[in-house]
């Protein structure tokens, strides 16, 4: 080889998508594809949502993804055993050759999403093919790794977005052109999304669009734990190897723009009460008496000015908003771009819960974070804690952000529509 050719082959070039052999459920053996599918991980409402995917289907991906059992090393073994027996069995089946994979979410409110479905080579920070825009909680990785040493699966993947050319691409002209064949799979999950799924397997089509995607750089939209646990797995493992590269879903929103939705909070232990007794005049609080539509639009309406958040768990809607520019000062970390510092999810963590509530943020047994607006509600009124809502933050803040290699506070922002879980799975042989 050349040193040109060698300089190409070890230089950073972009993002770097390779084919691989879908490990997928044979529709003839499970009650439904639907029933088999779920939200990723990090979004399943527990406890509610997970017996609901249990009880869906004996062979529903939670029982992978969150398998339940009274230690962490047991569940581990347990969605290990699991996922032998069902490649033993035939619930799941390995695609006969590599490909990768066009998905598309559909839903009767207009939204269309399409994407491709692959392994991406690991990259590091530094050399910004792939940016990450949240900080992670380590043990959530730790957590996430055991899984996937147990299981030697990526089985979800991560959703990642890249910015194309205004005119057609390549990868976007064979993602056009195979949606309009018939697909692999096809299927309507209980949220109304249709799902679908084809495999691109042509050596000229595969080279044309990783050729493409070789131009570009990936912003992560949703995985960032998954993502620093593929990282942490490929320095455990000898390279090159199948550790080198994680499954991801690249969208292209240029074309297919996301939804951005905020990430709420559950105070454990904290009554309503109590959390707006610690605000003592530091903000200003408004009691909302009405629907949760009606007080979400005065939050949407308050964040158009400044930091705020709504509180709920005692049967009301409380809106907090204008911070004392003085306790900002002191709570706020001034070394970081005022992008950050002005952020709803920065307020919310340095000032409210570090230095108001005193919640620690990375303790499951003092706050959770919860996706669905609804629930979060709910499960404060039922277990006395506090909800606290956000407003979601905006596409492009968090891109110029994660370009200034500036992360935001851990799960500030909810990208989607997500990729469901149970499509299609990775199996790493090792």
């Amino acid at each position: 080889m050349n040193s040109a050719g060698h300089s190409e082959a070890t230089t950073p070039r972009g993002l770097e998508l390779t084919p691989f052999r879908g490990l997928r459920y044979d529709p003839d053996r499970v009650g439904s594809l639907a029933a088999v599918t779920s939200p990723p991980y990090d979004v399943v409402v527990r406890p509610d949502g997970l017996w609901h995917l249990q009880s869906a289907d004996p062979y529903n991906i939670v029982r992978l993804i969150l398998p339940q059992a009274t230690t962490p090393s047991v569940r581990n073994e347990q969605a290990a055993d699991t996922l032998r027996r069902w490649q033993a069995e035939g619930i799941l089946t390995t695609d006969p050759e590599p490909g990768l994979y066009v998905y598309e979410q559909r839903h009767d409110d207009g939204m269309l999403q399409r994407g491709i479905i692959g392994a991406l080579r690991l990259s590091d920070p530094a050399d910004g093919v792939v940016l990450p825009h949240e900080d992670v909680m380590p043990h959530v990785v730790a957590d996430r790794a055991a899984l996937m040493r147990a299981t030697s699966a990526n089985l979800e993947p991560l959703l990642l977005t890249y910015r194309g050319d205004a005119s057609a691409t390549a990868a976007a002209e064979a993602v056009e052109r195979t949606a309009e064949k018939p697909p692999l799979l096809s299927t309507t999950t209980e949220d109304g999304f249709e799902h679908r799924l084809w495999s691109i397997t042509d050596p000229a089509d595969l080279a044309r669009v990783q050729a493409d995607l070789a131009r570009h750089q990936a912003l992560i939209a949703d995985g960032h734990h998954r993502w620093a646990t593929y990282r942490r797995l490929r320095a455990e493992h000898p390279s090159p190897g199948p550790w080198d590269h994680g499954l991801v879903l690249l969208v292209d929103t240029a074309r297919y723009p996301l939804r951005v939705r905020a990430i709420h909070r559950l105070l454990h232990g904290l009554p309503v009460s109590a959390a707006l007794a610690a605000l003592d005049g530091h903000f200003r609080v408004r009691r909302l008496d009405g629907p949760l539509a009606t007080a979400l639009e005065a939050l949407a309406d308050a964040a158009c000015a400044g930091n705020a958040f709504l509180l709920a768990g005692d049967g009301a809607f409380h809106l907090v908003d204008r911070p004392d520019p003085r306790l900002l000062a002191r709570t706020v970390p001034a070394d970081r771009p005022t992008a950050w510092r002005t952020l709803d999810a920065t307020v919310l963590h340095a000032t409210l819960l570090a230095h108001v509530w005193h919640v620690p943020e990375d303790s499951p047994a003092h706050i959770a974070y919860i996706h669905d607006t609804a629930a979060t509600v709910e499960k404060a009124e039922r277990d006395g804690g506090t909800a606290v809502l956000l407003h979601p933050v905006r596409e492009e803040v968090v891109r110029d952000l994660a370009r200034q290699g500036v992360t935001m506070p851990r799960k500030s922002t909810s990208f989607g529509p997500k990729p469901a879980s149970g499509l299609v799975l990775r199996a790493l042989e090792v």
